[in-house]
Order: C-alpha cells, then sequence, then structure tokens
C-alpha cells in the first residue's frame, strides 16, 4: 500500500470522507504544515508515523476535511425553515413545547448560528416555544472557534446582512463577537457522523448541506439511514442544493415542490423513543425580546 493510499483510508475510515487519486495535491498542501513540524520531507514520510500515534491521525484527519462554510449559505433553506418548516412543526404543539435542531458538519458555526439569528428574528410568531441547537463536527479546532462565537471582517461579510451585524454582534480588537444571548442558544459538540446517533436524541430540523458530497455512494446510503433515524415526528432533513438520495435510501424522500428538503415517508414515520437528549447548556427562548 502507497502512504497515499494509506493516508486516504485512515481518512476515511475515521470520516467518510473519500479521497481520490487526484487529491495528491490536497495532501502535499494540508498535510506540509505537520510534516514541518515533525521535521519530516512530505506526507509520505508522515505516513508511517500514523500507524501507531493516535493524536497524529486525529491531526491529519481533521487537516483534510473540509471547514468551508459562511453565513446563511444559500437563504433558501433558511426561508424555508422561516415560512414552511416552523408553523408546520409548530401547528398543533401546546404552548412552550420545544424544537430540537441539529447543524450537522457544523465547521466554525456560521450555519448553527445563522438559524439562532433566525429564529431570534422569528419573535412572536414561535410563541413561547423552546429552541436547542445543537452543532456537531469531527474536526476540534474549527469548533473551538465556533464555541467562541469570534469572526473575523471577512466572515462576517459573507452573506451575514448589515443589519444582522449591527444587531447581534459587538465589535472586538480581534473582530466580531456574537452576543452572548445568541452564543447561548447552541451547543457545539464533537462528533462524528459515522459514529452512534442514538445519544443525540431525535430533532425536528436537520441540516446536512454540502458533506454527502465528499462520500462514497455506500457511506452516503450509511449517513442519509442515521439522519432519518434522528428525525422526529414531522421532521425535516435539509440537504445541498447539489445532494440527492436517489438511489441511495427510502428511509427519506424529497418534500413535494422542494429539492433540498427531505421528510420520513409516512408509512416509515416511528412512534417516538425515549433517546437520551444533549445537554443544552441554557435553553432559551428564541426571542430576545
Amino acid at each position: 500500500m502507497t502512504s497515499f493510499d494509506e493516508i486516504t483510508a485512515l481518512v476515511k475510515s475515521r470520516s467518510g470522507l473519500t479521497l481520490g487519486a487526484d487529491k495528491t495535491y490536497l495532501l502535499e498542501t494540508r498535510l506540509a504544515p505537520i510534516a514541518r513540524r515533525l521535521g519530516v520531507s512530505d506526507f509520505h514520510a508522515l505516513a508511517p508515523r500514523l500507524r501507531h500515534d493516535r493524536a497524529l491521525q486525529d491531526e491529519v484527519v481533521e487537516a483534510l476535511t473540509t471547514n468551508e462554510t459562511l453565513f446563511f449559505r444559500d437563504s433558501r433553506p433558511f426561508d424555508h425553515v422561516r415560512d414552511v418548516a416552523i408553523p408546520r412543526l409548530l401547528a398543533g404543539r401546546p404552548a412552550g413545547a420545544s424544537l430540537r435542531v441539529w447543524s450537522a458538519a457544523a465547521a466554525t458555526g456560521q450555519e448553527a448560528y445563522s438559524l439562532a439569528m433566525l429564529f431570534s428574528e422569528m419573535g412572536p410568531k414561535l410563541g413561547a416555544c423552546m429552541v436547542q441547537i445543537l452543532g456537531t463536527d469531527i474536526a476540534r479546532i474549527p469548533l473551538a472557534r465556533a464555541r467562541e462565537g469570534l469572526y473575523s471582517q471577512f466572515e462576517v461579510q459573507r452573506g451575514l446582512p448589515a443589519r444582522m451585524l449591527v444587531k447581534y454582534f459587538r465589535k472586538e480588537d480581534e473582530g466580531w463577537r456574537l452576543i452572548k444571548p445568541i452564543r447561548d442558544m447552541v451547543e457545539f459538540r464533537e462528533w462524528n457522523l459515522l459514529s452512534d446517533a442514538s445519544t443525540l436524541g431525535r430533532f425536528d430540523i436537520i441540516f446536512c448541506r454540502n458533506v454527502l458530497i465528499y462520500f462514497d455512494p455506500p457511506t452516503k446510503a450509511r449517513v442519509l439511514e442515521m439522519l432519518a433515524s434522528r428525525l422526529g415526528p414531522g421532521g425535516l432533513l435539509f440537504l445541498g442544493a447539489a445532494e440527492s438520495v436517489t438511489g441511495l435510501t427510502s428511509a427519506v424522500r424529497p418534500v413535494a415542490g422542494e429539492h433540498f428538503v427531505f421528510e420520513v415517508p409516512a408509512a416509515a414515520v416511528r412512534t417516538p423513543l425515549k433517546d437520551a437528549a444533549p445537554s443544552v447548556r441554557t435553553p432559551l427562548r428564541a426571542s430576545l425580546g
């Protein structure tokens, strides 16, 4: 097995990410800093060290995963949540019921915080509803940044309306920090999409966008079926605009008229289970008042 094959096999087994032979440049560029720190020439020399060093394996997998994200990336899913999903989910629920939202592969947190700001903007439309948002990712360094809620000038200019920057951020020397009520609406947790998801509980809304494109078909099917198992009654799954479930699974199907929103077929809807729910630091009402 070549060093390239050895490293890409490790990455796939740990994260599901499939790297083809055309991705040699990716290993060269992203692993170069690690190689330099260890005093070796390149990723080929790095490979033997990975075999018995779990911490180094974690570092390599994290370096090769994609953490590209921005605020309100592709506005259509957020519009759908506000205008369609939330009214549908809240219909018939008792006052004060909770909504659980999962931002999978959250990276540095912009998607999860975009949802938090969206719910805050909805204000009275949510009534007394309590919103809990969980953001997960396999990569520790981006998650640490997400918990800080601190973003550069460049990052807040990508997708974030100026009005929301003024309302929800405060300027600091290092950049722009989200206000605490918004940060407290989100819990971030290190978690692998290939792991057992039963401890996460059930969700009303799951965002897992622009993730499946990096997986091979069997891994896509496995992840989709896991996500479907985490949807509560009436729950919705949001995928990226270029992602599809066709030929992969029947566990979810497109919502009529939408190509990026999916639901569990009625015949497959499960009765609620007593799954464990993630602890949330401070469950807050979505409205800031």
